[in-house]
């Protein structure tokens, strides 16, 4: 099949990897992106899928938390523009209030909740899309209750992260939260990764081995294998990365430094997962100006 520039563009996006090199693991895997980023990973070429890290819509991520409950909800906007405005910011305050006060597990329970000013957050919605011209919708909601305490961070409205811990200081459960942020680990420890990550993780391990290495003792050869895969596991997990505010001990050691145990986080980033369209200027002024 033909390999086309936005295939090959979105795989670098996603894997980091050379323009040729992206264009050859298309043609190898017969254009599926999913397949070509393993492939990229089994040739060295790829650390890990970036995709998830893309930012690909506006809007805000907005939180209310009491004493023993907080909640984060996304809301988005097309533009950033309106995500700064301010009838858009007094909504999604009064969202993420509505959202704690009301117990709602999900967004459709929320947007039936009603807010403070007597309507339903679902009917504030469509009003405030008449006043500001944009499509804006209530998308995600998370919410964490229990424990000894909660810790709360929101980055510049574009990140926000809740934790639940035992033990240890509100400033350490805040700064646990900012390690999230930052660090974006996709499980809470080594061991919560699913077995079937670890075997993808493995076959990768296993592809990347030299011909020097496959000639090694089997016993010689797990334990490489076996220590690349905990490296992996410990970068993609909380309590193995390196703490962010103390780069010489990892979060595990410092939680089990201040007797403390991370028992669930959710993080949430606007726009993750949404394919925002890519505007074309100029070819909008060259068509205006009857030119294209």
């Amino acid at each position: 099949m033909d390999i086309t520039a936005s295939m090959v563009k979105e795989l670098r996006e996603r894997s980091g990897a050379g323009m040729m090199e992206c264009k050859k693991a298309l043609t190898e895997n017969e254009g599926s992106v999913e397949d070509a980023v393993e492939w990229l990973r089994k040739q060295g070429l790829a650390k890990a899928d970036k995709k998830a890290g893309r930012v690909a819509a506006e809007g805000r991520i907005v939180l209310a938390q009491a004493k023993d409950k907080a909640v984060l909800v996304e809301i988005n906007s097309e533009t950033d523009f309106v995500a700064k405005d301010e009838n858009f910011l007094s909504f999604a305050d009064e969202v993420a209030k509505t959202a704690l006060a009301s117990g709602a597990a999900d967004v459709e329970a929320l947007k039936a909740a009603k807010t403070s000013q007597g309507g339903t957050v679902e009917a504030d919605r469509q009003a405030l899309v008449a006043k500001v011209g944009e499509n804006v919708q209530v998308r995600r909601l998370v919410r964490i209750e229990g424990g000894d305490r909660i810790g709360a961070y929101v980055h510049g409205g574009r990140i926000g992260v809740l934790v639940r811990m035992t033990g240890g200081s509100d400033e350490l459960a805040r700064g646990i939260a900012m390690h999230i942020a930052a660090m974006n680990p996709a499980y809470l420890t080594p061991d919560s990764v699913p077995a079937e990550i670890v075997a993808k993780e493995k076959e990768i391990a296993l592809a990347q081995m030299t011909e020097k290495d496959r000639a090694k003792p089997a016993e010689i050869q797990e334990k490489m294998i076996g220590g690349k895969i905990r490296k992996t596991l410990a970068e993609i997990s909380l309590t193995g990365q390196p703490y962010v505010l103390d780069t010489n001990s990892n979060v595990e050691a410092v939680l089990k430094k201040e007797g403390a145990e991370v028992t669930a986080f959710h993080r949430l980033a606007v726009g993750e997962g949404i394919e925002k369209k890519e505007d074309d200027f100029a070819g909008e002024v060259m068509k205006q100006a009857g030119l294209a």
